[in-house]
This record gives structure tokens, C-alpha cells and sequence, in this order.
């Protein structure tokens, strides 16, 4: 009964090591045996953002090795606590990116606003006055 629970996971890991391309043709080939299966794997590849990402082979790699316990539960509990230091630095990273972009966009935004309060011809110059044109 176990290996039944297990398999959708198993064949997760194993497509995941073949790459996106696997993914891809298990997709087209539950659309050619029976059109819901393609449909419900390709929902999952988007859902879990296997459509998207740069590869299917690296999420199985970091899954499988880095949460495997060795044995000896003072390096597990090291390798636990450095994985969450390294999440940890990795999100913030991230954050100061996102705060990075976020700057950049303002300075340029404001730099094109100022460039167009510039280029604006002013309301004096482009017609005359009322009172130009009554003399």
C-alpha cells in the first residue's frame, strides 16, 4: 500500500530529473490517451511553475539531497539551521532587489516626468492672448 501513495511522487522526481522536455511530452501523451490527464498535468506544470522555470532537474536535486537525513543527528541539525540562515539571506537578498528595482523605476519615472514638464510649450507662447488678438 505504500509504493501506491509513493508513485505520484516517484514519477514527479523521475520526470523532474529528465528535465522540462519530459514533462512537456507526458503532458501531450495524457492529452493523446485520455484529454482530462493532459489537461489536469499541464494545470500542475503551471500550478507548481514547472512551465516557467529554468529547470525541473535542479528543484529535484535540491529536494531530494538537501533534506535527507545523514544519520547523525548533530550534523542534521547544523545542516538544518544553515539552510534556513541561507533561506533567510537569500529572502532578504531578494527583498533588497525588489527595493533596488523599486528605486531604479521611481528615478526613472521621475526623470521622464521631469523631461516632459520641460518639453511642455507653455499656454503664453504657443497662442496669443485674448487680448492681443482684440487689437
Amino acid at each position: 500500500m505504500n509504493t501506491i501513495a509513493t508513485w505520484p511522487t516517484q514519477a514527479e522526481t523521475w520526470l523532474d530529473q529528465r528535465g522540462k522536455g519530459a514533462w512537456i511530452i507526458a503532458m501531450v501523451l495524457g492529452f493523446i490517451v485520455f484529454w482530462p490527464l493532459g489537461l489536469a498535468l499541464l494545470a500542475y506544470m503551471i500550478w507548481s511553475k514547472r512551465m516557467f522555470s529554468g529547470s525541473c532537474a535542479k528543484r529535484a536535486h535540491h529536494r531530494n539531497h538537501s533534506f535527507k537525513s545523514s544519520g547523525n543527528s548533530a550534523f542534521d541539525a547544523y545542516k538544518a539551521d544553515t539552510l534556513r540562515r541561507l533561506g533567510d539571506e537569500q529572502n532578504s537578498f531578494e527583498a533588497f532587489l525588489q527595493r533596488l528595482r523599486a528605486a531604479k523605476d521611481k528615478s526613472e519615472f521621475d526623470q521622464f516626468m521631469n523631461d516632459r514638464a520641460k518639453a511642455a510649450p507653455s499656454g503664453n507662447d504657443s497662442e496669443p492672448s485674448d487680448d492681443a488678438r482684440s487689437n
